[in-house]
């Protein structure tokens, strides 16, 4: 390798790249790495660019043996911590033997890694707190408790309560692994948005009376269809009605409202906007981006006294998102809450 061919060899490289040669300095890099490690480097020692021990390591080892070496570089593009996995291979150049540095963005497998690592925790936790209650109340029934009905009957049914919060928590789990595992697939069949809001507004009226709620829907005259899983609208609206209703608090109002629009911004044609209003205590700003990750809480104590297993949202964004819809959240302290879902809208015959 020639010194006038470097800078094109390494500006073909699709990853960061630099070329160690002579005297232990830079003999050259491509743009992705004058990004990375600093647009000054060229020329420099190597050990004042990089700086990182194991990667200073990796590079001295594969400057005195033969074969290719392997390292982590971790660093920082301002808005997130950044991973590398480093290659450092031996060449030959007509200065001499160098070292040809590649840096290959691994971030994002780090982040998804991070995430596998979070959901289990949080699972772990979940299914700990009434698992660790069931058996406390086994041992009781067991010893003190034995034969007396009275903390028999009131022991077996909190055990119930937890058995179906745990019920409740493999039901989403499930229920997410399938939506995601069928994001992909856009629906094509189509449904009557209207009517399906009539059935959930029905079928859930009876939690709505015991919580001292009352439910508003506005619908259209005209009927509203849109390609559409069944399942998992019907799904969608229930877990945002019912959220409504055990949130807002007794004595009040949760307004369901369906309007159509001719060109959605936001979908770049006709749409389908449905809008489920609490008059609750709102919810404050910085929770707002974060609600639909899985097993986030505004409240954890208050949400699972509700039976609420924190993966509610999580399922609702992946099922819109599925349908090619948007979910948008509007909430203030003191002024209630709006979930807007809009979903594209089949044209009208």
């Amino acid at each position: 390798m020639e010194q006038s061919t470097i800078p094109a060899l390494l500006q073909a490289i699709p990853l960061p790249s630099v070329l160690i040669g002579r005297g232990e300095r830079i003999l050259g890099a491509n743009e992705a790495a004058l990004t990375l490690l600093g647009k000054g480097i060229v020329g420099r020692h190597f050990i004042t660019a990089i700086r990182q021990p194991n990667v200073l390591d990796a590079i001295e080892t594969t400057l005195r043996e033969r074969g290719q070496r392997k390292a982590r570089y971790l660093g920082s593009d301002g808005d997130q911590d950044t991973t590398f996995d480093v290659t450092c291979s031996k060449v030959q150049t007509d200065l001499g033997t160098g070292v040809l540095v590649c840096f290959e963005d691994v971030t994002h497998l780090e982040k998804a890694g991070q995430m596998r690592r979070d959901f289990v925790a949080n699972v772990s936790h979940e299914l700990r707190t009434p698992l660790t209650a069931l058996m406390g109340f086994i041992e009781t029934l067991q010893g003190p408790a034995k034969g007396d009905p009275a903390a028999t009957e009131r022991f077996l049914g909190i055990m119930a309560g937890e058995a179906a919060r745990m019920e409740r928590l493999v039901q989403d789990l499930l229920s997410l692994s399938r939506v995601e595992a069928d994001e992909r697939v856009r629906p094509t069949e189509p449904l009557d948005l209207g009517a399906l809001l009539k059935s959930v507004v029905h079928s859930i009226r009876p939690l709505a009376e015991e919580a001292s709620v009352e439910i508003a829907m506005t619908l259209p005259e005209e009927g509203v269809t849109i390609p559409a899983d069944d399942d998992q609208v019907r799904q969608v609206f229930t877990n945002l009605i019912e959220n409504a209703i055990k949130y807002g608090g007794a004595d009040k109002t949760v307004h369901v409202t369906l309007r159509t629009q001719d060109h959605a911004p936001s979908l770049r044609g006709p749409g389908a906007v449905v809008e489920v209003r609490d008059e609750g205590p709102g919810i404050d700003a910085i929770h707002i981006p974060r609600l639909t990750e899985r097993f986030y809480r505004v409240d954890s104590h208050r949400s699972r006294e509700m039976g609420g297993t924190g993966l509610g949202l999580a399922i609702v964004k992946h099922i819109v998102s599925r349908h090619r819809g948007r979910l948008r959240i509007e909430s203030e302290p003191g002024q209630g809450s709006t979930f807007r879902v809009i979903l594209p809208r089949l044209p009208q015959t």
